[in-house]
């Protein structure tokens, strides 16, 4: 019987590189957009929160992500 890990592996894979702080963060403090700051505040995890929703609802449903293994 094989499993589908692909939402798993997208969602997984989003979150890490959707974390506030890591890659980038968006609104920052003084500016806009900071580039690893390693610094999050409430309105960076709330966008952050709909940019991962969005995301993931568009390789979930309309690209319909699939990776099969065993």
């Amino acid at each position: 019987m094989a499993v589908d890990w692909g939402p798993v592996f997208v969602a997984v894979m989003l979150f890490v590189l959707l974390s506030p702080g890591l890659l980038f963060q968006l609104p920052a403090r003084e500016r806009f957009v900071e580039f690893g700051s390693l610094r999050t505040s409430a309105a960076s995890i709330l966008t952050h929160a709909l940019i991962y929703f969005a995301f993931v609802c568009v390789f979930m449903v309309a690209i319909k992500v699939h990776l099969f293994f065993g």
